[in-house]
């Protein structure tokens, strides 16, 4: 088998590497879940997951510096201004790895019963899927059809 030609490019500029920086912590992505779905308050989000406080603070504080989310302000007659929290254009962005992760999930660790939530299309109620479709116009239902090409941001690995 012949080397594999990304061997010779760093890997210190890598995409998913900082995606996962971000989004890498297993709260981090229920709290997205939570702001999709249409829990937006904290003490909501808290509730409905069981997320310790400190530990939800410090993930709505780091979505928001990362500019997935922002804080909205809104106050219930007679109590004090709280925040909730909405998805930005970045954070929106983030629904197709949503979906996937899901539907993996869905796929090989769901319960018999089958899983618990389903991402529906709003106007015919189909499930959602995520499919790769190349810049093209083709879709690539099998994973073998697809190869890893080098991209313009690449950098030569140094040789030591």
């Amino acid at each position: 088998m012949p080397r594999p030609a990304v061997l010779d490019y760093t890997t210190d500029n890598c995409s998913l590497v900082r995606a996962m920086q971000v989004l890498g912590e297993r709260w981090t992505l229920v709290v997205l879940r939570e702001v999709f779905i249409g829990v937006r308050r904290f003490e909501d989000i808290r509730q409905h997951t069981g997320i310790p406080r400190q530990v939800l603070t410090d993930r709505l504080g780091n979505l928001v510096d990362a500019g997935i989310l922002v804080r909205e302000p809104y106050q219930d007659p007679g109590s004090r201004v709280r925040h909730e929290y909405r998805l930005t254009p970045k954070g929106l962005d983030l629904q197709p790895a949503l979906i996937a992760l899901t539907r993996w999930g869905d796929r090989h660790l769901a319960d018999e019963a089958g899983p618990p939530i389903e991402f529906r299309h709003r106007d015919c109620g189909g499930r959602v899927d995520v499919v790769p479709v190349c810049s093209e116009g083709h879709t690539l239902p099998d994973p073998r059809e697809t190869v890893l090409g080098i991209g313009p941001g690449a950098r030569p690995a140094h040789s030591a």
